[in-house]
């Protein structure tokens, strides 16, 4: 039984990924170190401590994470600003599809609480979820468990009643790690093999969420 959903926001809800990516390579650029766009990747939902700890096992101690992540910040805004703030495809109607079918729809994302509403509420969609969190309420960011049980708690539901839609290996593996059933919506790149054992699901657009919990109904 499916009785939630809860949404990644960044690369799922909010094209926004593309810009986390390039800024990081830039940010580290202006830096002087040499970031690869496979390293840019890695960091997609990585909890603060733990990309901190790989880069300075590439870069060395001299990698300064947060002053560089600070300036990725910066950057991440000016291009928003100029861009603005693009909703990904299907996203509105799925949301009103979701609630049409009873089912009660969530966010758990890496950004930060106020940037988060910000964001949704800029885009119109703040009133359709029942709760939004995010993994700095909690001790470990993704991929570790903690955001996805916690998002399961303020909704008062299972784990295993809960799909999670993500975009990123490392959002994967934090719902598949609480006991959800992932759902992958590709962004930047696809599953590999490895990852494609741990999830529930794999569709080209949000729209396929709806199609997987149709299927999983019918199949009970």
């Amino acid at each position: 039984m499916i009785k939630a959903v809860i949404f990644d926001m960044d690369g799922v809800l909010i094209d926004t990924e593309k810009h986390y990516f390039s800024c990081w390579i830039q940010a580290s650029k202006e830096a002087g170190f040499p970031f690869t766009k496979e390293q840019a990747l890695s960091l997609r939902s990585c909890d603060a401590k733990i990309a901190e700890k790989r880069m300075k096992e590439i870069f060395g101690e001299e990698f300064d994470y947060y002053a560089i992540r600070e300036r990725r910040r910066q950057l991440v805004k000016e291009t928003l600003e100029q861009c603005g703030l693009e909703m990904k495809p299907e996203v509105e109607e799925t949301l009103k599809l979701l609630r049409e079918k009873g089912i009660k729809i969530a966010v758990a994302t890496a950004t930060p609480l106020d940037r988060t509403r910000e964001h949704l509420t800029q885009l119109g969609i703040m009133e359709l979820f029942d709760s939004i969190v995010s993994a700095k309420e909690v001790e470990h960011g993704k991929p570790a468990p903690d955001v996805y049980l916690y998002a399961c708690e303020q909704i008062g539901e299972k784990p295993e009643h809960c799909i999670a839609v993500e975009d990123s290996p490392n959002g994967i593996l934090s719902a598949y790690r609480a006991g959800l059933k992932p759902v992958m919506v590709p962004d930047l790149t696809q599953p590999d093999e490895e990852l494609k054992l741990l999830l529930f699901g794999c569709v080209n657009s949000l729209s396929g969420v709806c199609h997987i919990i149709d299927n999983f109904v019918s199949e009970e």
